[in-house]
């Protein structure tokens, strides 16, 4: 099976540097996939953030919880590119997902704007691949969702 790709794109009404430092924190990534899901940093690694992590390094298990209390996924996340103030690229594995990787890049519009792009490559492990399509929609749509919320924090 091939992998499968969702994209999204927005702009948010904020300038890169303030978008970065959110996009980056723990509190951050939260608060975009809250209510549906949140994550936890793995053991040892909740003070990090993204501009903070050793580069092709393991860190260990981010537990994915289903409405903030229910854990049902988890992410070996490991961050393999950064571009401090600009982008990152995650590849990782999960429970759920035989490779996983989410590259996010942040740039500056002319009206002090900061356009968010999110590319997520996906391979489902065997059991969920007849779902892959159904997977590719939930993700589009959670990643519309996680847009809209980081388009809120900045009003």
């Amino acid at each position: 099976m091939s992998p499968r790709v969702v994209e999204q794109r927005s702009d948010v009404a904020a300038p890169i540097d303030l978008v970065w430092q959110r996009v980056i924190s723990p509190e951050g990534i939260n608060d975009e996939m809250r209510p549906w899901l949140t994550m936890s940093m793995p053991r040892g690694a909740a003070a990090l953030t993204i501009d903070t992590v050793e580069l092709g390094v393991p860190l260990g298990r981010a537990w994915i919880r289903l409405f903030g209390v229910l854990p049902f996924d988890y992410d070996r996340l490991s961050i393999a590119a950064l571009e401090p103030g600009r982008s990152f690229h995650e590849r990782s594995t999960m429970l759920s997902m035989r490779s996983w990787q989410h590259e996010r890049s942040l740039t500056p519009t002319s009206d002090d704007k900061t356009r968010v792009h999110d590319r997520i490559t996906f391979e489902p492990r065997l059991l969920l691949r007849p779902s892959a399509g159904l997977l590719r929609r939930l993700l589009a749509a959670f990643f519309s969702h996680r847009h809209r919320r980081l388009a809120r924090h900045f009003g």
